[in-house]
């Protein structure tokens, strides 16, 4: 499967993953004979997709992690496994991605300069992984799903820079 068609199946799963949110006015939708209400106060679980819906309407907020708090322990625990790579989910970018779209332009801002720390240093015990070997079961657990195709396009430049250096004898 192709990484562009890879993320929008991880896309699609955080779009319709539930996220606790809160109910600013009441409502009731009616799609297809699927009826949803909520109450003012409430505090309801429900699919990503809807409740950005009813937040971009400022008919509900949408209750989730702090990502800039995430972002800043994925950081620590970075700095702290020294060359190995630390454990991120591999829907991680697309989480940050779409916290970081709700956000005011100041904390956008703020997410973004952590985010470019975290990347730099997962790129730089990264790269050199991808040029010497496969990536194993154990590495690709801790990647995401965007670093598994960066590695594995990173490896495969450098077996055929390799090839194309020594011929078959590499």
């Amino acid at each position: 499967m192709k990484i562009n068609d890879l993320l929008q199946v991880y896309a699609i799963g955080y779009g319709v993953e539930d996220v606790k949110t809160v109910i600013n006015h009441d409502f009731k939708i009616n799609v297809s004979n699927v009826v949803m209400t909520g109450k003012q106060g409430e505090v309801i679980n429900m699919p990503r997709w809807i409740a950005q819906t009813l937040e971009s309407e400022t008919h509900a907020e949408i209750q989730e992690q702090d990502m800039g708090i995430e972002l800043t322990q994925s950081i620590s625990k970075e700095n702290f496994q020294g060359e190995e790579l630390s454990h991120l989910e591999p829907d991680f970018y697309i989480k940050v991605k779409g916290y970081m779209a709700r956000q005011s332009e100041k904390e956008r801002d703020k997410l973004e300069s952590l985010l470019n720390t975290l990347i730099r240093k997962r790129l730089g015990k990264l790269i050199p992984r991808a040029n010497s070997m496969e990536l194993t079961a154990d590495l690709a657990k801790k990647l995401s799903i965007e670093e598994r195709s960066l590695y594995n396009v990173i490896h495969n430049h450098s077996t055929e820079f390799l090839e194309q250096i020594f011929g078959d004898n590499k």
